[in-house]
């Protein structure tokens, strides 16, 4: 810490014009917020699935990626968006489950 006396001033008293000056600066550090890659990806991933799951092959590939990065997300802060993306890749993969059990009830095909 540096100390710099002024010279006297007089705006100063006798009393202020014997301490010394200090140039004390004080910086707030604010800390940055906190960034989930991976959970925002896997939510976006899902999200994109819920559109283009129908594709046979695209979708499959973005719903895997999708649940992997959500699920990853799931143990890193903030997890908002980690939570939602592992819900819907989850709740499409019940979805195909459904459909899948319903086809091969009409179809009457045996697995």
């Amino acid at each position: 810490m540096e100390v710099n006396t002024p010279p006297p001033c007089e705006k100063r008293n006798e009393e202020q014009q014997d301490k010394p000056v200090t140039n004390d600066y004080v910086q707030n550090v604010v800390p940055s917020p906190h960034k989930n890659s991976l959970g925002t990806a896997g939510f976006a991933l899902s999200l994109a699935t819920l559109f283009l799951g129908w594709v046979p092959v695209l979708g499959l590939i973005i719903w895997v990626l999708g649940a992997i990065f959500s699920t990853i997300g799931i143990f890193r802060k903030p997890r908002g968006l980690a939570i939602a993306g592992a819900c819907i890749s989850f709740l499409w993969l019940i979805i195909v489950i459904l459909a899948v059990g319903v086809l091969a009830a009409v179809a009457d095909v045996d697995f």
